[in-house]
């Protein structure tokens, strides 16, 4: 699905990333670690197409970035969820119709989605708060609306970059079963994150194979996590 070959990445003169490979196959179960700083959400933009390697390859399913237009980077980001770290949505719009703009995006009929969307704001624990606006939610709502809105077009792939970092454990753990539960209907995950009590628990419910940049480098981390 996703597959990294000898991928190298510079910014601002330096390189951040260097000799990664990687495959994504359909349906396995990845996080990433590495301290703050290492490039893990370097790593995940390189993944869905939001940044092209300075040397080396990136194809996401079968195409290669560098030979990706505009429009075919649009295209296969509709089979990529990705729930990033800062939560962005529209504060003017209720968090179900923030939920639902990818449908809009991609030319959907919302109305036509509206039991799709009904369900999926249940999945999420959603519904009660489902008229309220961004800024009403608490930290976990915002994370758990994020996911929603990620995986809202049934994508193939899930990247989330610190999904859990701004909520209590209990959150953590509810977040992390939407995330195994996607997971078990076939979906592709990968989690960039730093907590090994998050990991530790994820590997009692799927084969979660843990990844970590250590300078510059993408190493298979030990089997004490």
């Amino acid at each position: 699905m996703i597959e990294l070959d000898n991928l190298a990445y510079s910014y601002g003169g330096g390189e951040l990333l260097s000799e990664v490979s990687l495959k994504l196959a359909p349906g396995s179960f990845h996080f990433l670690t590495g301290p703050s700083g290492a490039g893990k959400t370097t790593f995940l933009k390189l993944c869905y197409g939001a940044l092209v390697p300075t040397a080396g390859h990136a194809r996401i399913f079968g195409q290669d970035v560098r030979e990706m237009t505009r429009d075919d980077i649009a295209m296969v980001r509709r089979r990529i969820g990705v729930v990033h770290q800062d939560c962005q949505f529209l504060d003017h719009l209720p968090i179900s119709e923030n939920v639902a703009l990818p449908l809009t995006v991609a030319g959907r009929d919302v109305q036509a989605e509206a039991a799709n969307l009904d369900e999926l704001l249940a999945w999420c624990g959603l519904t009660p708060r489902a008229s309220a606006l961004p800024p009403q939610l608490s930290g976990g709502e915002r994370q758990r609306a994020a996911l929603a809105r990620a995986v809202i077009l049934s994508p193939d792939v899930i990247l989330a970059d610190e999904p859990t970092g701004n909520v209590d454990w209990e959150m953590s753990q509810r977040l992390l079963q939407l995330l195994v539960e996607l997971n078990r209907m076939g979906k592709t995950v990968l989690i960039a994150s730093h907590d090994l009590g998050l990991i530790r628990a994820a590997k009692q419910h799927v084969q979660a194979r843990v990844l970590r940049i250590s300078n510059r480098r993408l190493q298979l981390a030990g089997a004490d996590l």
